[in-house]
């Protein structure tokens, strides 16, 4: 199996999460001082070492600057997260809100594509496990009460109802619709049939077991 290093760390520290960036591992970043004194030698010489020097010198610093800002907008994003998803970091990693990248946006006051580039292939390691931050992103469903639940949770029920089926009789896709519907999540049979397909289930022919 593939080994995921979390590009954050967050533990619980009292009735608050202190989040941490992953750089074990990583080298620090620092101009070498022995650039900066060859500058200085240079005095204001307009050579081309000179010249030289301060331009590498500018570009490793923009460098350096630009990975900090990263950093510091991983964990904004993340603090948003958490501040978003209560119950699941109260230990209920199956209770999910609906929660998109624009809601993450509004709250940090950054545009959506930085939000997005800054959590493409980025990991978690929580006290629940390791979790892609994309995993915590989905679409909202309104129930017939009102009330608006992550479709991570009706996933859920899909995943557990595929997985106790008879594999010699499997379930359509019609009579999933039924049965998430006792559960209470009425969703159309192309919707159920999206989220079968999302989660790289077969139809029901397909999944049948001689």
């Amino acid at each position: 199996d593939e080994v995921v290093i979390p590009d954050l760390i967050i533990r619980e520290q009292g009735e608050n999460w202190v989040i941490y960036t992953n750089d074990s591992g990583l080298p620090d970043l620092r101009v070498s001082p022995d650039y900066v004194a060859m500058m200085e030698e240079q005095g204001t010489k307009k050579t081309e070492a000179h010249r030289f020097l301060k331009q590498r010198i500018y570009s490793a610093n923009w460098f350096i600057q630009a990975i900090e800002q990263r950093k510091q907008t991983l964990k904004r994003v993340m603090r948003s997260i958490i501040d978003r998803q209560p119950e699941f970091f109260s230990g209920q990693i199956h209770e999910l809100r609906p929660m998109k990248l624009l809601d993450i946006a509004e709250d940090i006051k950054l545009d959506i594509s930085t939000i997005s580039r800054s959590t493409r292939g980025k990991y978690v390691d929580t006290p629940y496990g390791v979790f892609e931050l994309k995993s915590f992103f989905s679409e909202g469903i309104k129930l017939e009460n009102g009330q608006m639940i992550s479709n991570h949770i009706i996933k859920q029920a899909l995943k557990k109802i595929i997985e106790e089926e008879d594999k010699q009789h499997p379930i359509n896709d019609q009579r999933l619709v039924e049965l998430l519907k006792k559960k209470g999540y009425p969703l159309s049979r192309r919707t159920v049939a999206k989220y079968r397909e999302q989660m790289n289930v077969p139809v029901a022919r397909l999944r049948r077991q001689l």
